[in-house]
């Protein structure tokens, strides 16, 4: 019997709302590809993003698209040549390295040629509000030792300021998500150095960061939406000092391992990121969480409904998959 390729679109519960500077969610709806052989099965799954271009539909359609290559025995390599990055990409290449992992009994870990991984902090995200439930939210949350804090332009020194005060102890990491403006980036810069925060994300919409170059970082920045691949890197220089890496943005796991070793050549740190998805879509990145300067992997932590079995979470301390979830 030859490799057949299915997907199924799921959804699952936010544990109430999640809300960023693009918009809110009660909700998450992901792309699950399953890769079944006589001996095996392998699956993944995967977020479809609109920042992107990205739909349920044509994420989709671009996974199905790939059937017959699958079932005439593609492998990964073959379709980092035929398929660009993104989600469905992620789906497919995290899929076939789970059915690898389950043909040949060894973990994906040493067939990706990366360290046994081990269990690590997590940060836990906070979404946006206003000041005032912001600084609750880091109340609340204030044992957690490293804690995303969601941004939305104006206001941001205040929610920070609010943040820190709830949270006195925890490492901080701010994510604008492309929401500050040229003349705002040098006062909120100024803000998260008062406050004490290790790492601000995307501060700058992606096509208008070049003013980063131009201005000194008291505290280090990271490119998100700036960064997708490898192809990515050279545009960085002189703008950023680290980088988010997620397998929906590099399009899975092998150019994700790539990445990570290219831009740790540069001299970037390392985050490793991830959409807000399951314990099947954090099973893959957890893999490089070893490597990485900061692991942002908490998307089942903010669900009330997760899949079964779960990634193993002890306060923000993740573990490593269990085979039985993938890998």
């Amino acid at each position: 019997m030859g490799r057949r390729l299915t997907l199924a679109v799921e959804r699952f519960p936010i544990a109430g709302t999640f809300t960023i500077s693009r918009g809110s969610r009660t909700e998450i709806a992901v792309v699950v590809a399953t890769i079944t052989d006589a001996n095996g099965i392998g699956r993944a799954e995967c977020v479809p993003y609109p920042r992107y271009g990205e739909s349920i539909e044509s994420v989709s359609a671009l996974i199905e698209a790939e059937a017959e290559a699958i079932a005439a025995g593609i492998g990964r390599d073959e379709l980092m040549g035929r398929m660009t990055a993104g989600a469905a990409r992620n789906a497919l290449d995290c899929a076939l390295f789970d059915l690898e992992a389950k043909l040949q009994g060894r973990p994906a870990w040493a067939i990706a040629g990366l360290p046994e991984p081990r269990p690590a902090i997590t940060a836990y995200t906070l979404s946006l509000g206003t000041p005032e439930s912001m600084g609750e939210a880091a109340r609340t949350a204030a044992h957690r030792p490293l804690l995303k804090v969601k941004l939305g332009g104006e206001g941001d020194p205040e929610r920070i300021a609010a943040v820190r005060a709830g949270a006195p102890d925890s490492r901080l990491i701010v994510d604008a998500n492309e929401a500050w403006r040229p003349e705002t980036v040098e006062a909120n810069l100024e803000a998260c150095l008062k406050a004490g925060v290790a790492l601000i994300e995307q501060p700058l919409p992606a096509d208008a960061d070049s003013l980063l170059a131009e201005i000194p970082h008291p505290v280090p920045v990271c490119a998100d939406e700036s960064l997708h691949d490898r192809a990515g890197l050279d545009a960085l220089a002189g703008r950023y000092d680290a980088v988010n890496i997620k397998l929906d943005k590099t399009g899975g796991l092998t150019e994700a391992v790539l990445l990570a070793r290219e831009a740790k050549a540069r001299g970037l740190s390392i985050m490793v990121g991830c959409m807000l998805g399951t314990s099947l879509g954090m099973a893959p990145a957890a893999l490089l969480a070893g490597g990485a300067d900061f692991v942002d992997l908490d998307g089942p932590l903010l669900l009330a409904r997760d899949r079964e079995p779960p990634l193993r979470y002890a306060g923000s301390l993740m573990y490593p998959p269990a085979p039985e979830l993938w890998g």
